[in-house]
Parts: structure tokens; C-alpha cells; sequence
């Protein structure tokens, strides 16, 4: 008999919630942009151009048992991770307004950045990715021997 919690402990278990994970934040930010006509920020742009691919890697790598996914996907996660950090810093204005990106369009830490009015986009994007990367980091301790 398996026991408690064996679906969150295998890495079926992991590499499913990771990919979740991905679909999730992938729809959110197609929907905020999308739906809710927020206009994405240059930030925004770069972390999207890191979670997008996400999904569909782990989306393949849950059809064809890949649980060396963390190979690759991995240190997109992470990348995309340093971005939103970055990002969330900039937002609570830890990085002073000089260093902003943003030069035209919506800005990097605007009150557009706030979603349902209180939640900061930049600290939602950055636990997508931390996460995606403690799962896949899981992942690579439990499937190497």
C-alpha cells in the first residue's frame, strides 16, 4: 500500500503540479493581458518570454515521462525567477527609479502592476517561478541515483 502523500512525493506528482503551475500562470497572464486589458510592461514581457515555454516543455515532458525535464526547464525557471525578483524589487522600491526599463508604455511599477487592487503582479509571477523550480529541483534529487 502506498502511503499519505505519495502522489506529492514521486515525481509524477511533482512534474504534474509543475506543469500546472506553468498553465496556470500562462493563462493568468494571457487573461490579465488579454481579458483584462492590462498592458504588460517590459519586465512582464521578459518573464513571459520564460513561463510561456515552460508550459509547453513540461506539458511534453508529462506525455512522455521525462523526469530529466529539470535539465532544461530548469534554469529557464531560474531565469525567469532573477527577472521577477528583479521586478518585485523595482515594484516595492528597493531599486531606485533610475534603474527602470520602462521607458515607454506601462510602467514597471505602476498601479496597473495590482491585481483585484491589492496583489502585486511582480510577487504572483515570482512564486509561480520559485515554485516551478523547487518542484523541478525536487524532481532531479528524487530521479538521480
Amino acid at each position: 500500500m502506498k502511503e499519505p502523500g505519495y502522489c506529492a512525493k514521486s515525481p509524477w506528482g511533482m512534474l504534474i503540479a509543475a506543469w500546472l503551475l506553468a498553465m496556470i500562470a500562462t493563462f493568468a497572464a494571457l487573461f490579465i493581458g488579454e481579458v483584462m486589458g492590462k498592458t504588460p510592461c517590459v519586465l512582464c514581457w521578459f518573464q513571459r518570454i520564460f513561463m510561456f515555454p515552460l508550459a509547453v516543455i513540461l506539458s511534453i515532458a508529462c506525455y512522455r515521462a521525462d523526469f530529466s525535464v529539470w535539465r532544461y526547464a530548469l534554469p529557464l525557471a531560474v531565469i525567469g525567477w532573477m527577472i521577477a525578483l528583479y521586478h518585485g524589487l523595482l515594484f516595492i522600491g528597493v531599486i531606485p527609479e533610475e534603474i527602470k526599463p520602462c521607458s515607454a508604455g506601462a510602467s514597471c511599477s505602476g498601479a496597473d502592476m495590482l491585481i483585484f487592487g491589492s496583489v502585486p503582479l511582480p510577487f504572483v509571477s515570482l512564486a509561480a517561478f520559485t515554485a516551478i523550480a523547487l518542484l523541478l529541483a525536487l524532481i532531479r534529487r528524487r530521479t538521480l541515483v
